[in-house]
């Protein structure tokens, strides 16, 4: 039974009669040349079809918006919501879906890649009762990944099957941006969706309160005409952060545990530069080098990778923000040393008197959340 099916026996309620059907969400960056052709199309395949479409878009500096704006003015089946501030493909499609209330949504890339032909078929689908979601996948007899070459394919399979780890449900493209979902199984998603990384279909199914029905349908995935591939190395880094925050999310932030992979990172190199000065410059000269080193790194590696969405740009945000990382990291170390120390005396009498092992572990931790709290505020704040 699907999700749609089991609210409607709790509580039953009728659809409206008019108003839009389906709604099509497409998060948009930098496609200028591409947003027109897809409303055209959009147009010739859903005939007979209640739909809008809505663009959302992170601000692109390529005219894009201009292009959306004349498009919405045309069309008031056009919509673009227009996003300052903040980026991602996934937090895109959430903030579309929340946008709208037609009963069926369906997300898609504005590059022309998916093809939109094959909407009516998921939308027959879920009507139907076949499944929560209908996916457009590249893995089933008769779909295919057009001209890419082996070491795309090969890095799309392998993630294909990491993603199994967390999908809750059986799909032989959990990687695919092309899919159709009942809006009630997206709500039943919608607050526990991380919003990592760029593949939300995968957030959506490893996020619902139950595991969603999934019905696959066959597409051949073509090749970018205009405009260029958003897909650079960082989104392998981003994909894992999904993958942690499905898995470990619910037991601890996996912005925390970057940060404490970042500063795992930082102990080889404080301990490299340590090796390295200590005979020339002597123990406390090389020690206090290797800490501003090594704070130096965790810093600028924690802005790329952990702090992201919240990047400090720009010569005096990046150096404001070291210069509060440096402050938070110092208190950080005094605090790990002072708890440290307390615990390891005798004459305090705690659990761990005497054990310098369990009373140094205890300092790191104590440091070590001190400068992820704090750094959260003072270094890499909320806009």
């Amino acid at each position: 039974m699907t999700v749609r099916a089991e609210r409607a026996e709790q509580s039953p309620a009728a659809e409206p009669a008019s108003g839009v059907e389906l709604s099509v969400v497409v998060p948009t960056f930098n496609e200028a040349g591409n947003v027109s052709e897809l409303a055209r199309l959009l147009d010739l395949t859903l005939s007979g079809v209640a739909w809008e479409v809505v663009f959302v878009d992170d601000d692109s500096k390529d005219g894009t918006l201009d292009e959306l704006a004349a498009l919405a003015r045309r069309d008031p089946r056009v919509r673009y919501i227009h996003r300052i501030g903040r980026r991602g493909l996934s937090t895109a499609v959430v903030e579309g879906v929340l946008s709208t209330n037609a009963p069926y949504v369906a997300v898609m890339d504005a590059d022309l890649q998916h093809d939109e032909t094959l909407l009516p078929r998921m939308l027959a689908a879920l009507k139907a009762g076949q499944g929560d979601v209908a996916v457009g996948s590249r893995y089933v007899d008769g779909g295919g990944v057009g001209a890419w070459d082996k070491q795309r394919l090969r890095a799309s399979q392998l993630a294909t099957r990491a993603a199994g780890i967390v999908a809750r449900a059986k799909l032989t493209d959990p990687m695919s941006g092309f899919f159709m979902i009942e809006r009630v199984a997206f709500m039943s998603a919608v607050r526990r969706i991380s919003g990592q990384g760029f593949k939300i279909l995968l957030d959506v199914l490893a996020s619902s309160e139950q595991p969603l029905k999934v019905v696959e349908l066959p597409y051949t995935f073509r090749t970018r005409q205009q405009g260029e591939s958003k897909l650079d190395t960082m989104v392998i880094w981003e994909y894992g952060v999904l993958l942690l925050d499905k898995m470990f999310g619910q037991y601890v932030p996996v912005r925390f545990l970057l940060f404490m992979m970042v500063g795992g990172a930082g102990v080889v190199v404080h301990m490299g530069v340590l090796a390295a000065l200590q005979s020339q410059l002597g123990f406390l000269t090389a020690q206090a080098s290797a800490t501003v080193v090594a704070m130096t790194f965790n810093f600028f590696v924690n802005n790329m990778l952990t702090y992201r969405d919240r990047r400090l740009r720009g010569a005096w945000g990046v150096l404001r923000g070291l210069l509060a990382f440096y402050a938070v990291c110092s208190i950080g170390a005094i605090a790990n040393v002072g708890i440290a120390d307390f615990l390891f005396q005798p004459e305090n009498h705690t659990v761990v008197s005497g054990n310098w092992f369990l009373s140094g572990l205890a300092g790191i931790l104590v440091g070590a959340v001190w400068n992820y709290g704090a750094s959260a505020v003072f270094t890499w704040r909320q806009k």
